[in-house]
């Protein structure tokens, strides 16, 4: 019988993906205590500051320099999708959008012809830890759409599914109706938007809990990221923690959870199936595009930076909320 596990690899902070996906960043920082001002209430020294990634302490500043996070960047030609399971995110744009997320919340961005945006991680408790744990996937975009414009999304905890598929097995359901529970919609001119089969689930499996993935969309390439538990068995087969497996999309694939609790996330998709070139924050079809990419940032600035600061943060108070076109947005209590 025919291995539905095509091939597996060892995970890193950054995971590989399969077309339409780009690449997939894991951030779980346990940060200490904050001192009041949503910085972290200890020493900065010995790390290097705006480019801190060594992990000291079990945390990152990434290039914050005072709260952690990533100042001002631009983005082109793809889309991010960030999916905060614990602590917070803070936003900021070129569109002159703002929001605070996180608790299950998720964003999701078309950079389109070009978006600056900042994400900075607050630390609020100033008695305790201030964990935060986060996925951020890159999502291609095809050369139609590349230059589309940028369009801001917030997909609220409350409505994003979370479906009981199994005795024990959970799936929050991100992007990809299942077992008749509907996702949020994607952007409008997101590669997920058509019937392109785009799937990212996040599974949760009680000790011994099982379930029988339903056939992806035909085309569809499947990749099941097990980053939480001692073990998985993946059609039978043992998965270490901290790997994935490319599965065969052709072959009903049943996942087990050993004698553990066990956590993974699921990406699923047709490919798009054109070139890729990519430096940096930018992502296009070919060199031509990249170079044209960094010509329009240094003139325009895709619309300039509106925010007194480079790292913008929304006060003191952990309040969820999005801001955009003069609109105030909250998340359904």
């Amino acid at each position: 019988m025919a291995s539905a596990v095509v091939q597996t690899v060892k995970l890193g902070p950054q995971w590989p993906t399969l077309d339409p996906f780009l690449f997939c960043a894991h951030h779980l920082d346990r940060y200490p205590e904050g001192d009041g001002s949503l910085a972290p209430a200890a020493s900065l020294e010995g790390r290097s500051i705006g480019q801190d990634f060594a992990g000291v302490d079990g945390w990152n500043m990434y290039h914050g320099s005072t709260v952690p996070g990533f100042p001002q960047h631009p983005h082109r030609g793809f889309e991010t999708v960030t999916y905060v399971r614990q602590g917070w995110c803070d936003h900021a744009d070129s569109l002159g959008a703002q929001a605070r997320f996180g608790e299950g919340d998720v964003q999701w961005i078309t950079a389109g012809s070009g978006i600056v945006h900042s994400e900075m991680f607050p630390l609020f408790d100033t008695d305790g830890p201030n964990t935060l744990h986060l996925f951020q996937l890159w999502l291609n975009l095809p050369a139609a759409r590349k230059m589309v414009d940028p369009y801001f999304s917030m997909l609220w905890s409350g409505d994003v599914p979370t479906v009981s598929v199994a005795d024990g097995v959970e799936v929050t359901a991100i992007a990809g109706d299942l077992a008749g529970a509907e996702a949020p919609k994607p952007p409008p001119d997101s590669w997920a938007a058509g019937d392109t089969g785009v799937e990212i689930w996040h599974v949760k499996l009680d000790p011994n809990g099982a379930w029988t993935l339903p056939a992806p969309a035909p085309g569809a390439h499947r990749v099941l990221y097990f980053f939480e538990g001692d073990e998985l068995l993946v059609g039978g087969e043992s998965l270490a923690s901290d790997h994935a497996a490319v599965l065969d999309p052709e072959i009903e694939v049943e996942i087990r959870a050993s004698a553990g609790e066990a956590e993974c996330l699921i990406l699923s998709g047709r490919p798009i199936g054109e070139p890729v070139a990519q430096h940096g924050p930018f992502v296009m079809n070919d060199r031509a595009g990249i170079e044209q990419a960094f010509r329009d940032y240094q003139a325009t600035g895709f619309g300039g930076w509106p925010w007194p600061a480079d790292d913008p943060v929304h006060g003191p108070s952990p309040e969820r909320f999005a801001l955009r076109n003069g609109e105030r947005e909250l998340p359904e209590s």
